[in-house]
């Protein structure tokens, strides 16, 4: 009997329209935009200027502690400006622009073929870091600290999570398809990292596919398993997948790591591999471009740093006669809705999904106040009570939300948006609040700093000042001293001339 993750719904997947669609190279013919911070944690430090030649491969900003990641040119050419540009998430950020010489001259060493069993845990761990490995299922935490848990003996499983549950989203399925065996020996990689654990790679049996490659690459490889689990949004979540792999029920604020598990998504793993096998950074994902509003759903083997807009145009462009109404980084349950497709691709964007209806705008039409139904609290794959949540959210009780409720550990999966009968915006209510949690968290943080640096500043004076006191101190008793000395003196040498 499969194992199930708790709430869960089941959306229809619209796969269909790039399912079968094979991973195709593009490459691009504009400019490159390289955002410094394409990563959880500190933006990366740049190193170059306007007017400096860059190679393929070449880091072009360097991490910047240890949550922050590297950056590379994924193509040759010449730094064209360093300058704040738009993102997907519709945030301006410092960016390096290189004009693409089309080229594509590497760095030396880049694509050098390395036996990674030679290769001990601090060489694979050094690798992975020098690459600028990031979460690719979205997340972007970067990949070298998630592999460096406490206690290492601990970890009993390497997850691939090869889910790709959200909707239309289909880059995924088709890596495994084709590039197998790259990723079991990404996996292999990872494996040599923890003695103690099993890799076991996550499938849903919507991708048979897939599930057929992996297995034939698998074979009956020692610690090595496909599991497959049936199709259930959102399967890809970090606590869904323990549960389904595990059958651990996990606590609230507790990391995988914490309960033996490490867990990458499928771009990750293949990312690990070229890395190390072929001193290849991340410059290149896959990627899906799709949905109802574009000529030739596709799945791209794309650049890091390509124009969306190019990479719509490479998927034969906009359907004509249709009207757009909504462009989504990512896939409708979780994806953002992009401002602008003049926005550079990042290592953690996996699709761009055309919809020809949009349906907040749907939703917003049909909206009435809370029924009071409960779908939303048995929907929650973390056990969250949506329904309470959006009270706390709407009257602004952050206190409540966060300290009662945990409201901090929605993973805004969408599940209890997507069941709502009343159509109540309960996800955007969850991130609008957690948005101005962390923005009070850091407000509060930076006031105790700048407090904290005001009394040492204060305390320092003050000390100066008791410093400054002690020396005028010591110095009237020096100079009384020699005064004394000088009367002592002056007296002695009366008394002889008397004599």
């Amino acid at each position: 009997m499969n194992i199930t993750f708790r709430g869960g719904v089941h959306p229809d997947d619209c796969k269909e329209y790039s399912r079968d669609a094979a991973l195709t190279v593009y490459e691009p013919s504009g400019d490159l935009v390289f955002p410094v911070s394409q990563h959880i944690g500190k933006p990366a430090k740049i190193l170059v200027k306007k007017g400096d030649p860059v190679l393929v491969g070449q880091k072009i900003a360097d991490n910047d502690g240890y949550i922050s990641a590297d950056i590379h040119s994924s193509v040759s050419g010449k730094v064209k400006a360093i300058e704040r540009r738009r993102t997907v998430a519709g945030s301006m950020v410092d960016c390096i622009v290189v004009e693409n010489d089309g080229l594509y001259n590497t760095v030396e060493g880049f694509g050098e073929d390395t036996d990674y069993t030679v290769l001990d845990r601090k060489q694979i761990l050094f690798r992975i870091r020098e690459a600028g490995i990031v979460g690719m299922g979205g997340a972007g935490f970067p990949t070298p600290v998630k592999l460096e848990p406490k206690n290492p003996d601990a970890i009993n499983y390497v997850i691939v999570n090869g889910a790709e549950c959200e909707p239309y989203i289909t880059c995924d399925d088709q890596l495994m398809r084709t590039h197998a065996a790259e990723i079991v020996t990404g996996l292999k990689i990872i494996l040599k990292l923890f003695d103690n654990a099993e890799g076991v790679i996550l499938i849903e049996d919507n991708k048979p596919e897939a599930i057929e490659a992996m297995k034939s690459v698998v074979g009956s490889q020692r610690r090595i398993r496909v599991q497959v689990a049936p199709k259930k949004y959102p399967q890809g979540g970090e606590r869904a997948i323990m549960k389904v792999v595990t059958g651990l029920d996990t606590k609230l604020a507790v990391l995988p790591a914490d309960y033996g598990c490490i867990i990458n998504n499928v771009g990750t793993v293949y990312a690990i591999y070229e890395a190390i096998c072929k001193n290849i950074p991340l410059i290149r994902r896959a990627v899906t471009v799709t949905g109802p509003g574009i000529n030739n759903p596709s799945n791209l083997i794309a650049r890091l740093g390509t124009s969306c807009r190019e990479l719509i145009e490479a998927a034969g462009g906009f359907k004509e006669g249709e009207e757009i109404k909504k462009i989504l980084s990512g896939g409708p349950m979780m994806g953002i809705a992009m401002s602008s497709i003049d926005v550079p691709l990042q290592k953690g964007n996996n699709a761009i999904t055309v919809l020809t209806e949009d349906p907040v705008e749907i939703a917003e039409e049909m909206q009435t106040a809370c029924i009071r139904c409960g779908r939303c609290n048995r929907a929650c794959p973390v056990g969250l009570i949506p329904q309470e949540m959006q009270i706390a959210a709407e009257k602004k009780d952050y206190d409540r939300y966060e300290n009662k409720l945990y409201g901090l550990e929605c993973i805004q999966c969408g599940s209890c948006t997507y069941v709502c009968p009343a159509k109540r915006p309960l996800m955007v209510l969850f991130k609008h609040a957690k948005t101005e949690i962390l923005a009070i968290k850091r407000a509060e943080q930076a006031k105790a700093a700048a407090e904290k640096a005001l009394a040492d500043k204060q305390e320092k004076e003050s000390l100066m000042e008791l410093f400054r006191k002690f020396r005028e101190e010591e110095e009237k008793a020096a100079r009384k001293a020699t005064e004394n000395e000088t009367r002592v003196q002056a007296i002695i040498a009366s008394g002889k001339e008397e004599k």
